[in-house]
This record gives C-alpha cells, sequence and structure tokens, in this order.
C-alpha cells in the first residue's frame, strides 16, 4: 500500500506545515513516510510544492507524473499546474481563492476560478471550498491549511484515523491548539 499525496499553493501558505502535520499522522500510524519540498521564490509569492508519500515500503520522495492519489491545492491555478501527476481516480480539495502566483502576475494572465475548476472536473474529483473565507470566520487565515487537511482526513478511502490527525496537529502545532483543532473540525465537514 502507498499513498501519494501532492501539496501545491503559493509561498507563505503554510503548504510545508500542511505536509508535516500529514506526515506525522502517517508515521503515528505505522507508515514509512519521506517527501520532497521545492520552494519557487515562496517568499516572493511564488510556486511552492511537497511531495508527500507513505505507505509499507516507500523509496523515492518524489511522485511520478500520473502517480498523485490527493491533490490539496492551496491555490486554484497551482491545482491546474500540477494537473499532470494527477489521474482519473485523484481526489483534488482545491482552495478557491486567488492568489495569483508571481509567474501570473508577470504575464497578467489569470483564468476564472470557475473556468481552472471546471477544467479539474473535466478530468479528476475536485472538492472545491474558499477555504481562505472559511478560516477567516474563524478569525485568522491562517488555520485554511489545517482546514483542508480535515477535508482529507474525512476522504472515505483516507488511511489515517481522526486521532492521528489531532495527535499530529497538537505536536507540529503547538501554538493555538484550540483554534487549529475547531478548524480541522470544520474541514472535516467540506465534501
Amino acid at each position: 500500500m502507498e499513498v501519494n499525496i501532492l501539496i501545491s499553493g503559493v509561498g507563505g501558505q503554510g503548504i510545508i506545515l500542511a505536509s508535516d502535520i500529514i506526515g506525522y499522522a502517517a508515521v503515528l500510524e505505522g507508515y514509512k513516510v519521506t517527501g520532497s519540498e521545492v520552494h519557487g521564490m515562496a517568499q516572493r509569492g511564488g510556486s511552492v510544492v511537497t511531495h508527500l508519500r507513505f505507505g509499507n515500503e516507500i523509496y523515492s520522495p518524489l511522485i511520478e507524473k500520473g502517480r498523485c492519489d490527493y491533490l490539496l491545492a492551496f491555490e486554484p491555478l497551482e491545482a491546474l499546474r500540477y494537473l499532470d501527476y494527477c489521474n482519473k481516480n485523484t481526489i483534488a480539495i482545491v482552495n478557491t481563492e486567488p492568489i495569483p502566483p508571481t509567474t501570473a502576475r508577470k504575464i497578467g494572465s489569470y483564468p476564472s476560478v470557475e473556468k481552472i475548476i471546471e477544467i479539474l472536473e473535466d478530468n479528476i474529483k475536485v472538492i472545491a471550498e474558499n477555504y481562505t473565507q472559511k478560516a477567516r470566520e474563524l478569525g485568522t487565515a491562517l488555520v485554511a491549511n489545517v482546514m483542508m487537511i480535515g477535508t482529507l482526513s474525512a476522504l472515505e478511502r483516507f488511511p489515517i484515523k481522526k486521532e492521528s490527525f489531532i495527535e499530529a496537529i497538537k505536536s507540529v502545532v503547538p501554538r493555538k491548539i484550540d483554534l487549529n483543532l475547531k478548524a480541522f473540525e470544520v474541514g472535516r465537514n467540506i465534501s
């Protein structure tokens, strides 16, 4: 058994923290975990992606194109950027609040979020929600990443128990635990 998760977004959205939480939860379940991260001018709003793989035997930290089981896209255009890593069984959890990456700002072109979601839905299963806005309703946009993890954790076939995620959140994000756990629960109710 192996699970391949690609997490993409724009620098500052908590992509690496989300990868750390999911990876730690997988370790708590007894899985072997490996991954890789790429910072593309992250501090300047550039693209950031992490490959996270876990299972019984995992050897490479990188996900091959077409082998992604789950795509967590913290920014809609970044979901589209990594579509070639997905297959017809991939489930994408997409934050619909756009933050045009540096590259999109430079060329002056950013497709509508509706068009992006339409393209994604033509290829993979998509759960699209404005997680940033829902996080703001809790008091801060900074917990959108944990909210998206909540949605991932509630998927029927996802092999990590809720309790392991809760323990991972408490360990990886020791500050504002109550707020993060609330965001996680809100995310579990989005489908």
